[in-house]
């Protein structure tokens, strides 16, 4: 009798999750559906919305920061020349993946009006357009990685010790950016949908799947950095391939088998993608720039600064990526009810996502300030390495709140499909105030002084966001045109 009540707990634990997991899901749904068929929310269902939505988001964010984590320590205890070789190329990689992730959004966006105007079929033909122009987008770049790879340690201001690692870790990379685009668009898609749940699940196995093969490459095989890049690779890869599927077989919105009709190419949906994607690819472009600009400032401080920059920026991404997650739970519900065409709607759902963003991130910016010193030392051995990063790490834990606010602001207005002035909001206040702080003051005070930058120019950006959505609210312009 014992013996069968130790199996059968576990056994009806589990049911009981998966129960209340589905009752979950359905809610999610039901809710979602009062939004496209008009039907008034309480501020109750638009609290569940938000943070049915934003939850799973939340973990999925939270995931890929701990696989960067993980990637990140597990280099870190092979020396300070592996992790610099790393953190010498992260901004151009942010750069190579933020292009990506704007091609994703441009098709994405257009997707949650379809979806929230209850034409799925319209979101359907998005769909495949994304996957084709994604593709060729990915291709395209990732040629270009395999041509200038060697070339690009150099062209960052690093040394001859540092360079060939670098350069193996960017031609791996490059090799997975077809794969990172299909996972990208597939997972923008389904969340625009409202399914964060399968991402956040596929984020999971992913995260599983780095360490493995992370711990297989670096430490069994000893491929060492080359190693870490094999792994965090492999595990794009097989990760693309599964949540592709689920987009394009399994959704019920989004399954590309639901239609009958020959596929035609529409360039409408090409043209609203590359209206939309393009000041946010320019701005991957130049924040990225602004990012190897910054890397060029803290170069010449030597390889423990590097080190310290690239850990505290995989620390601190910890704090930030739940304001993310909060930012796409209001990116699908904005655009959902900018889709239905219910202004008042987009304004509730907008308010309450920045209010709930900054609460978030404040909380994560104490724990931040509190919790530097172990979060370093879990990512390097190195003394001088993790005493450097706690400090800035503490200058960067006050700016986290309105950190939360620029994020969810700019969410909220790419959702309505206004996405040129966050743009010239983002560009402003990081190459005007970020950079130029940052060059008067490292020659003077180091890192911190990098770091102090970033700190102000943070609270700056998120002051002018709120204010860009204080106007959006007085002028009420959201009701305009679908694409």
């Amino acid at each position: 009798m014992c013996m069968e009540s130790l199996f059968s707990f576990p056994l009806r634990t589990f049911a009981l999750l998966k129960e209340r997991k589905e009752s979950m899901a359905k809610k999610s749904e039901r809710l979602l559906e009062k939004i496209r068929r008009g039907e008034t929310m309480s501020l109750r269902d638009k609290l569940d919305l938000i943070g049915e939505l934003s939850v799973p988001s939340m973990l999925a964010q939270l995931v890929l920061v701990l696989m960067f984590f993980i990637d990140a320590a597990m280099v870190g205890h092979l020396g300070a020349e592996a992790s610099a070789s790393i953190g010498l190329i992260e901004s151009t990689m942010w750069l190579t993946g933020g292009i990506l992730s704007a091609v994703a959004l441009g098709f994405s966006v257009q997707a949650s009006h379809f979806i929230g105007a209850n034409d799925f079929f319209q979101a359907r033909q998005v769909f495949r357009h994304a996957l084709l122009c994604g593709l060729g987008i990915s291709s395209l770049l990732c040629a270009v990685g395999v041509v200038c790879h060697r070339s690009l340690p150099f062209w960052l201001g690093g040394g001859a010790d540092i360079a060939a690692d670098a350069a193996a870790y960017y031609l791996v990379f490059s090799f997975a950016l077809p794969f990172l685009q299909l996972y990208q668009m597939s997972s923008a898609l389904l969340k625009s949908a409202g399914n964060m749940r399968v991402t956040s699940a596929v984020s999971v196995a992913m995260c599983v799947l780095d360490v493995l093969f992370n711990f297989l490459f670096i430490y069994v095989f000893h491929g060492g950095v080359v190693g870490a890049a094999l792994g965090t690779a492999l595990a794009y890869v097989l990760s693309a391939l599964f949540i592709t599927w689920i987009a394009t077989c399994r959704n019920k919105m989004l399954a590309l088998g639901q239609d009958n009709i020959p596929f035609r190419w529409g360039w409408s949906y090409v043209r609203n993608a590359f209206r939309l994607s393009l000041p946010i690819a320019l701005q991957s472009v130049f924040m990225s720039g602004a990012q190897v600009v910054s890397t060029l400032i803290v170069a010449p401080l030597g390889n423990i600064a590097i080190a310290a920059h690239s850990f505290a920026i995989t620390a601190e991404s910890l704090c930030y990526m739940p304001g993310n997650g909060i930012g796409d739970a209001a990116t699908t519900l904005v655009g959902q009810a900018y889709g239905a065409r219910r202004p008042d709607l987009c304004h509730s759902f907008a308010r309450l996502s920045v209010v709930t963003g900054m609460c978030v991130m404040a909380v994560m910016g104490i724990l931040l300030f509190f919790f530097a010193a172990d979060m370093m030392a879990i990512l390097s051995p190195v003394d001088a390495i993790c005493q450097l990063g706690t400090e800035v790490l503490r200058i960067e834990a006050f700016a986290e709140p309105f950190f939360a606010a620029s994020i969810v602001v700019y969410s909220v207005c790419v959702a309505m499909g206004d996405t040129l002035r966050p743009v010239l909001i983002n560009l402003f206040s990081m190459w005007c105030v970020r950079l130029t702080m940052a060059a008067l003051l490292a020659p003077h005070y180091g890192l911190k002084g990098v770091w102090v930058a970033m700190a102000l120019e943070l609270t700056f950006r998120g002051i002018l966001f709120l204010v860009r959505l204080a106007r959006l609210r007085m002028r009420k312009d959201y009701s305009v045109s679908l694409p």
